[in-house]
């Protein structure tokens, strides 16, 4: 690849050049600026009625360390007491909890049941106090977190970590194949029937996580798992398929029951706002294992389904119906605020998490991953101006590394996003925002994340995630040396 590292640009005009020798025009700050600086991310921000202190937020973050009854294990609450100590204000979502056990992404994936609350209490509790342990007793007051609320649709696997036990809105013409939906066991097609008793199963997780002390809750309609898959289900049949209003009515009757159920808690919804083609290698180096290049899958079938995207050219973005949605999020169904994402870590991750290195199921990246950030900050900037007062999370700011914050102070000063999400980032840096608001080099610990995608190559072959390169713990533990075998004989097959 001839892409630079960003690490390899030492200067903020240096890396402002290859932005320009790129033609991605971006505007960026010469200097990272603290919080007396009057930096953009240290400004708060009302969400409903609740003064947020920063700009500064967490992405959902899964570990596949819970238990296999869905608790919080010691992993768990390691990570969430990193988010606390981070100096983010908003939480969204903490990571993915499934609203039942058949909805898991994996084994070891946090889910609902009355069993399991006080499990989500311990993590709340865990993320509060390592924010008042860290920024004082008055911490909380502007300290915002929200549950995810989940189900993973084609992507569910509950019971083995490389055994899928899809369940589906609609049969698509790529992704059945994907995941072997032929070969699999067991009723896969949700009816409308399961959709009323899974609504329900939103609504028994939010009203537990009002109970405990959760301020939102996040219908999750991302990334290729369920309720993003049903915005792109054109070909179902019923009330559920078919018309723009019927492929939203399953987030519809979701927010509109949490709702009535729980006045007083709000609602937020992490989107894919466009998604593209899956994308496969286009061969493998016969004496690496590498992966090549990424390269889309043939389609020639009609319209191809697919939400946030031109159907009939499914590389080419078409933001009219996700402007629709969260027009109709924020009018009809009292949703506070949005996270914006896009595409799915199965099928296109360079769309959704631009990386330098590919993990170990993707493919080299076909366009420099500066390319997929400022994809990612434009499309944003579009729905911001569409879509006034909503507040919108961004998302594929981890990939700017030590630029992130002359990247992230522009964008939100020129409004054009009103929170900077961070991912990846915050499993190898995790104090990285607060070092930042408080004036201190953050670059001095050498733990900024270069998307070495170990956190995914891990758990990808049955490990649990975690920073692996840069993160001690996880660097002295029996797991690393497993992943440093998997990868050698990766690239010895």
């Amino acid at each position: 690849m001839a892409y630079r590292r960003i690490a390899s640009l030492k200067t903020t005009e240096q890396f402002r050049e290859y932005l320009q020798s790129l033609d991605l025009s971006i505007e960026i700050d010469d200097e990272a600026l603290s919080a007396v600086e009057d930096s953009p991310l240290a400004q708060p921000i009302t969400v409903g009625d609740f003064q947020v202190g920063n700009r500064w937020a967490v992405h959902p973050m899964e570990g596949w360390d819970a238990t296999r009854d869905g608790k919080a294990s010691e992993e768990t609450l390691r990570r969430w007491q990193h988010f606390g100590e981070s100096g983010c204000k908003l939480i969204w979502g903490g990571e993915a909890v499934a609203v039942c056990p058949e909805g898991r992404a994996n084994p070891n994936q946090l889910y609902y049941h009355p069993d399991n609350e006080q499990s989500l209490s311990d993590l709340l509790q865990t993320l509060n106090k390592a924010h008042t342990d860290t920024f004082g007793n008055d911490a909380l007051d502007d300290f915002l977190v929200g549950l995810q609320l989940t189900h993973s649709g084609r992507f569910s696997r509950p019971n083995e970590k490389v055994r899928l036990e899809s369940r589906v809105a609609y049969h698509h013409p790529l992704l059945d194949e994907r995941v072997k939906l032929s070969d699999q066991q067991g009723m896969t097609y949700l009816t409308d029937e399961d959709i009323q008793k899974l609504i329900q199963q939103y609504v028994d997780a939010a009203k537990a996580a009002e109970k405990i002390g959760y301020r939102f809750v996040d219908i999750k309609h991302c990334h290729g798992y369920l309720g993003h898959e049903f915005l792109s289900a054109f070909s179902r049949e019923g009330k559920y398929g078919g018309s723009f209003e019927n492929r939203a009515r399953f987030l519809k009757e979701i927010c509109q029951a949490v709702k009535a159920a729980c006045p007083n808690l709000m609602l937020g919804v992490r989107l894919s706002l466009f998604d593209f083609l899956p994308f496969q290698p286009e061969s493998f180096d016969e004496k690496t294992g590498r992966p090549g290049i990424g390269q889309p899958t043939p389609y020639q079938n009609g319209s191809y389904p697919g939400f946030g995207c031109d159907r009939s050219d499914p590389l080419t973005m078409d933001l009219t119906e996700p402007i629709q949605l969260l027009e109709m999020m924020r009018d009809e169904l009292g949703v506070v605020m949005v996270n914006l994402t896009a595409g799915s870590p199965y099928y296109n991750p360079h769309i959704q998490r631009p990386a330098y290195f590919p993990p170990s199921d993707g493919y080299q990246p076909p366009e420099d991953p500066l390319v997929g950030c400022v994809r990612q900050i434009e499309a944003v900037a579009r729905l911001k101006k569409a879509v006034p007062n909503l507040p919108m999370v961004g998302s594929a700011y981890s990939y700017f590394q030590e630029y992130l914050p002359h990247i992230a102070q522009a964008v939100v000063r020129r409004g054009d996003v009103d929170f900077v999400g961070i991912g990846r980032l915050v499993l190898s840096q995790w104090q990285m925002p607060a070092q930042i608001l408080n004036g201190e080099d953050y670059r001095a610990t050498k733990k900024i994340c270069r998307t070495f995608s170990d956190c995914t190559t891990g758990p990808r072959n049955g490990l649990i995630s975690g920073c692996y390169p840069l993160d001690d713990y996880y660097k002295s533990r029996p797991e690393f040396q497993e992943l440093k075998a998997i990868k050698a004989g990766k690239k010895s097959e």
